[in-house]
């Protein structure tokens, strides 16, 4: 008989198994959908492209890993989970290969289109083995250390990509995913059972019922609405952010990885703490305070010139954020394409030119989704207190 002191575990193995492959998987999706960015000064340099043509290279991949994974929502419970974890993840790895290899422009761009068709249903399909496998009062947990990948991937995948890039090429960091996704999905075919039992209560309406049903009410458009202007801002300056670096603020592109890494751990400190003050001020207070000083830092940010690297390192600490979901990956790809339209390189190493434009385009979509969120926020502390009044009658 245990002793009345004894902690009963929160985890078995086999959960603690599932939480880390999984957070390892999205570690390898995450990275390869982020390390193109970082590499563009290089990448256009290299390939001899434009800022509207490299533009397009990352908007293929969102563009093209939202819409597969919208049109996959509605055909996902029919399948074994584990089953198609594998068939999406194989055909990711084999996009992030034909990438390593590319020889050329066209080349890559279709090996992007390729990895983000498969890549962007994964995401999707890792939380609904979450909600299969883990109870509900911990898989707000199980989540957290899921979506630590993000900034795992600024701290340790990003800057090793950006070293393994400057010792050899470009394509160096895509192999290296390749490499890492290989292990990843053995460990997955040996060591992960199957998850099946959701396919016992499938429902009679057909995928393309449900997601009219979503898109029809305007309450959900609303949300939608707000979560790609979210992305909208991000991806407007984050395709050309290395190459801003380099050539306009004047940081050598072997720092670059400083940059990222120490980007990344001020990520995983912040967050948080962000979020107990969320608990403690109102989620719509601190979203407002924090796109407040989103606005200010972008606008000063764009409109720099040469700077020393430790300040380089400080506003990119408080600019930049994460991003994730189809919606997001949809919008960020339209925005990625308007922010190859806007910015332009003269020559290789010449600086960019109308980067300061973004700015005031991406305070435009801000302010927008505050008024957004502000509707969005009312609705929901409306719809919070008739529950809450009938727990405090329980």
């Amino acid at each position: 008989m245990s002793s009345p002191t004894t902690k009963e575990k929160i985890f078995s193995r086999y959960e603690v198994f599932v939480i880390a492959v999984l957070s390892i998987l999205q570690f390898t999706v995450i990275l390869d959908f982020m390390v193109l960015s970082p590499l563009g000064a290089q990448l256009m340099k290299e390939l001899s492209i434009t800022t509207g043509q490299f533009s397009l290279v990352v908007s293929a991949y969102a563009i093209s890993a939202g819409i597969s994974g919208l049109l996959a929502a509605g055909f996902a419970d029919k399948f074994d989970r584990k089953k198609l974890l594998l068939f999406f993840y194989t055909g990711f790895v084999g996009g992030t290969f034909l990438c390593g290899i590319a020889p050329d422009y066209q080349f890559l761009l279709i090996a992007r289109i390729v990895t983000g068709i498969f890549g962007g249903v994964i995401g999707s399909i890792s939380f609904a083995i979450i909600t299969d496998l883990f109870k509900m009062e911990v898989r707000g947990r199980v989540m957290g250390f899921v979506q630590m990948a993000f900034a795992t991937s600024q701290v340790m995948g990003i800057p090793a990509g950006l070293y393994f890039a400057n010792i050899s090429d470009w394509h160096a960091p895509f192999i290296m995913i390749v490499g890492l996704s290989v292990v990843v999905g053995i460990i997955i075919i040996i060591y992960l059972k199957p998850i099946n039992k959701h396919l016992s209560i499938q429902s009679k309406t057909s995928p393309l019922a449900h997601f009219s049903s979503i898109v029809s009410q305007p309450k959900y458009l609303k949300g939608f609405a707000a979560t790609t202007l979210l992305a909208t801002g991000g991806f407007m300056l984050m395709p050309f952010g290395s190459a801003f670096v380099v050539h306009n603020l004047g940081i050598a592109r072997e720092k670059l990885f400083i940059i990222y890494m120490i980007t990344g751990v001020f990520s995983m400190i912040s967050g948080p703490l962000i979020g107990k003050f969320s608990d403690k001020l109102g989620k719509y207070t601190m979203f407002v305070m924090g796109t407040v000083l989103s606005i200010v830092m972008v606008i000063i940010y764009c409109n720099m010139g040469i700077t020393p690297i430790w300040l380089v390192i400080v506003l990119n600490s408080i600019m930049f954020m994460g991003i994730n979901s189809s919606v997001q990956q949809i919008s960020g790809g339209i925005a990625s394409g308007i922010a190859g339209l806007i910015v332009v390189q003269q020559t290789k190493e010449s600086p960019l030119e109308h980067y300061d434009t973004l700015a005031y385009v991406v305070t435009g979509t801000m302010i927008i989704t505050m008024v957004l969120m502000y509707f969005i926020n009312e609705f929901v502390v409306k719809n919070q207190k008739p529950v809450e009044a009938v727990k405090a009658a329980a």
